[in-house]
């Protein structure tokens, strides 16, 4: 067979779809495991979402779409920044993709060139440093440690760059910690960014809805507008909405860039499926109440599972502010043996026994760039979340 491309080395399957695969595997053999994998909502798209898509495909909107998005979606997206960030971006400072990750790959395809560095707290979505390696880029990575709620801290930022900084990487609420950054913790970041003209921020606040309690949600360019002329701020509909099947995700940011972006993405994939843009306008657009009460049953979700795996012997659980995952440290779970005999020297161990012999799938903490963890996504029903935490406690129970 021919060659392949030496880039694929960069290329690596994530760690969630791996585990997500086995788990499947074993359901195809008639084992009941849980699937904590994945971070997807488990609750159905809004209707008038699906209906405004059943119309466009009959009214015939089923040709070519523009390549930076229809004026119709781009429109709802203006809309949507100003109403929920007292931000305004005209039309050509708003771009539309084929969901999250493609705006993020654009945006590192658009800007960086070999060798660059793109600066990425840890812990991280996997798909940063996996697109950053591929465009040719250097990821460097900065610890947010657990005392500091998983947040970036101003002075190890200010360490971090370098003139070869292309990027800072910013996801708030995060996956996978849940973490949120408050107002003044994003002020302090942006003291930092003020002295470093040559960087871009990546804001993903891909789940900026999804917050709890008496948090308040910012975004950096509202904090510091003076910073507007080198942040991209990236969202969708697929968190907010549980419209994670349509691919919708957009972003807002300077003209220049958008404009590259939107280049890079002719030539990949050219636009996006009108219809799904005719869903995510009427998502937009449409009634919000549904967010906030859907927002109320990820916080009990959230509340369910801190307190269940706070109660379990050798793990700690920090309460997030936001998204919809729960990052629990193991550390006192090391050095154990599994009632199957399988020894716990990581948190991968920890991951794959707990699948073979507790039946409950989630990832590891290495995946995300800090051990010993485990990332787990509280998406989905509260029996199911009741039972998993039962589950991992008789897992831990049997350890000696």
């Amino acid at each position: 067979m021919p060659a392949l491309a030496s880039r694929l080395s960069r290329v690596k399957v994530a760690a969630t779809v791996a585990m997500t695969i086995k788990a499947r595997k074993l359901r195809e053999a008639g084992v009941n495991v849980i699937q904590l994998t994945i971070g997807e909502p488990d609750f159905d798209s809004p209707p008038h979402a699906i209906e405004a898509a059943h119309q466009a495909a009959l009214a015939g909107d089923t040709k070519y779409p523009p390549q930076d998005g229809t004026k119709r979606l781009k429109e709802a997206v203006q809309r949507k920044f100003r109403r929920d960030s007292g931000l305004d971006y005209a039309l050509d400072e708003i771009m539309v993709a084929n969901g999250g990750k493609q705006v993020l790959f654009d945006a590192l395809m658009a800007t960086v060139d070999e060798g660059d560095e793109v600066v990425i707290p840890a812990p991280y979505w996997g798909a940063y440093p996996l697109m950053a390696s591929l465009v040719g880029g250097e990821p460097v990575f900065v610890t947010c440690p657990q005392n500091n709620g998983f947040k970036l801290r101003p002075e190890d930022l200010e360490a971090a760059i370098t003139p070869k900084t292309k990027w800072l990487m910013l996801n708030s609420p995060n996956n996978p910690t849940g973490a949120a950054c408050s107002r003044a913790e994003l002020k302090a970041i942006a003291e930092v960014l003020l002295k470093h003209p040559h960087v871009w921020i990546m804001c993903d606040d891909m789940y900026e809805h999804l917050v709890y309690g008496d948090f308040d949600y910012d975004t950096l360019v509202a904090v510091e507008p003076r910073l507007r002329d080198r942040v991209l701020t990236v969202s969708g509909v697929s968190k907010t909405y549980a419209m994670t099947g349509w691919r919708i995700g957009f972003c807002a940011g300077p003209k220049d860039l958008i404009r590259a972006m939107v280049n890079m993405q002719g030539q990949a994939t050219a636009g996006v499926s009108t219809v799904g843009q005719a869903a995510a306008a009427a998502a937009l657009d449409g009634p919000q109440e549904l967010v906030a009460e859907r927002a109320a049953i990820y916080r009990t979700r959230r509340d369910l599972v801190v307190d269940g795996l706070n109660a379990i012997p050798g793990i700690s659980c920090h309460r997030p502010e936001g998204a919809f995952y729960v990052y629990p440290n193991i550390a006192g779970c090391l050095g154990r043996t599994t009632a199957g005999g399988k020894k716990i020297e990581t948190d991968e161990d920890f991951a794959l026994a707990l699948l073979d012999e507790g039946h409950v799938a989630l990832v590891h903490g290495a995946a995300f760039g800090m051990s010993p963890y485990l990332r787990i996504s509280y998406a989905t029903d509260d029996a199911s979340l009741a039972e998993a935490v039962k589950r991992i406690a008789a897992f831990v129970g049997g350890f000696r």
